[in-house]
């Protein structure tokens, strides 16, 4: 149980100054999370356009906001 969610915040925070970003280690990830789906048969999906309304609709709320 969290009980200073503020020290965590701080904490989350300076961790995150100090690791810094990997961009190879994060692409390598990438990678092996879609071999992974691949080899779960995951990916590509059986019908690309299954589930199209529900992602237009989202974008269509997502871009009225100002």
């Amino acid at each position: 149980m969290i009980r200073n969610g503020e020290k965590l915040a701080r904490f989350e925070e300076d961790y995150l100054k100090q690791a810094g970003v990997d961009y190879a280690r994060n692409l390598a990830i990438m990678d092996a999370m879609r071999e992974e789906a691949v080899a779960l048969g995951v990916l590509p999906p059986e019908d690309p356009m299954e589930g199209i309304e529900v992602d237009l609709r989202v974008a269509r709320i997502v871009n009225s906001v100002r």
